[in-house]
């Protein structure tokens, strides 16, 4: 009961706070008046009064409604796979590519360097290399739920949005690669060895299986699809393919040396892209799709923000190694972007405003700090404690920049759809 009871204020608490937000005429976007929301009923605030159903009184209550989490992220991630139509890949996949590719190695390189000078003023007592090294590779990653709310909330349509979605997308397999890579060298500088498996051939393993499993199942979902003639039936068929690509995404198994796993954001986006590319009935389900996982999302985006640690801002020598952080990396995001898209002839407002789009940054960054812990517990907890802050800053901050620099590059088309 307990745990119903806190889902169900969890999704009117989000849903209220737009009303009172639009009431006082704030132009905030709903992701983040969700994510204050859940602040406002996690254990920081409501949930201090220990109040069945009223809030959540601890982290590991929020850790029982991790499984909605997952869910949503795969929906969203199902989403985003609806991007990469052949049409529009072949109108912007080189430009893609480069940006992709360079705004997150950009990101990278402009927090090592920084926290690496930072650690020369400081000492390596408090901020070591194999710190930096992680952290500048976790700069790369971006968020994609964020994004993709506020693309859907102001219904945003012009160049900035369509290189906008498949670049976040790219992203995912761009920041693994860069992070193992990473890990690797600062496992070798924590007084390991190199080693060639866990450098390269892991985080490559984990792509490739990633992409065959999605489009293994991209293709046999819509085969099925055609046997049913319901609209209904073939949204409960897609329900129920998702859920089993996020349930065999959490699989892992060794063949000699390397180890296979799969990352599950990669394996719903390339269900997404598989579906929409030789489904008719395609662009039918990602519409009645966005209606029916409103709800999912809204839930998300509240649990997300009463995950948010304000313990972080105790310290100030975390606070100083987090702005750095957070400054270097949007600025990495902006320059990666723009200069390359300046190169290449796009248009003005993708030169000027796509990298401020591409600042939101949580799960997937939170998911690598898991794996950061090999380091140790006393690198793993400053990792740990300066990517929670840089998340409490860009999910609250991002969203609104998002809608931003949208509006200022002419792309939305509704001031509210709420």
């Amino acid at each position: 009961m307990e745990i119903l009871l806190s889902l169900a204020f969890t999704l009117l608490a989000g849903l209220m706070l737009t009303r009172v937000s639009k009431l006082l005429h704030l132009s905030f976007p709903d992701v983040t008046i969700y994510l204050l929301s859940g602040l406002l009923l996690g254990p920081y605030c409501l949930g201090r009064l220990h109040i069945t159903g009223l809030g959540f009184s601890s982290f590991e209550q929020l850790k029982s409604l991790s499984l909605i989490s997952e869910v949503a992220l795969g929906f969203i991630a199902f989403s985003i796979g609806a991007e990469f139509k052949l049409s529009k890949i072949a109108k912007s996949g080189r430009q893609t590519l480069v940006i992709g590719i360079l705004q997150a190695l950009c990101a990278a390189l402009l927090v090592d360097v920084s926290l690496l000078l930072l650690c020369g003023v400081v000492g390596e007592t408090i901020l070591s290399v194999p710190v930096c090294l992680v952290l500048g590779a976790i700069a790369s990653a971006t968020a994609p739920a964020a994004t993709l709310m506020v693309v859907k909330q102001y219904r945003a349509k012009g160049p900035v949005t369509d290189l906008l979605l498949p670049i976040v997308a790219l992203d995912d397999a761009v920041g693994l690669v860069v992070f193992a890579i990473s890990l690797g060298v600062a496992q070798a500088f924590n007084g390991g060895q190199l080693n060639i498996f866990s450098v390269l051939i892991d985080p490559l393993a984990e792509i490739v299986s990633s992409i065959v499993l999605g489009c293994i199942l991209g293709f046999v979902m819509s085969f099925l699809e055609k046997l049913f003639y319901s609209e209904d039936h073939r949204m409960s068929m897609t329900i129920a393919f998702v859920l089993m690509a996020i349930a065999l995404s959490s699989l892992s198994f060794e063949i000699g040396r390397a180890k296979i796993g799969f990352s599950s954001l990669l394996v719903l986006m390339m269900l997404g892209t598989v579906f929409c590319n030789i489904s008719e009935f395609s662009d039918d389900i990602f519409e009645k799709a966005d209606h029916w996982t409103s709800p999912l999302y809204v839930a998300f985006f509240v649990l997300s923000g009463a995950q948010l640690d304000l313990a972080v801002l105790k310290d100030p020598m975390i606070l100083l190694v987090g702005v750095t952080y957070i400054l270097m990396r949007c600025l990495g995001k902006y320059l990666g972007s723009a200069l390359p898209a300046k190169r290449m002839h796009l248009h003005k407002n993708v030169v000027k405003y796509l990298g401020i789009t591409l600042f939101p940054q949580a799960g997937v960054a939170l998911g690598m700090v898991n794996t950061a812990q090999v380091l140790g517990s006393d690198k793993g907890a400053i990792i740990r404690n300066v990517i929670l802050l840089s998340v409490m800053i860009y999910e609250l901050v991002g969203p609104s920049l998002t809608r931003m620099a949208l509006a200022k590059a002419n792309e939305i088309s509704v001031t509210e759809s709420r």
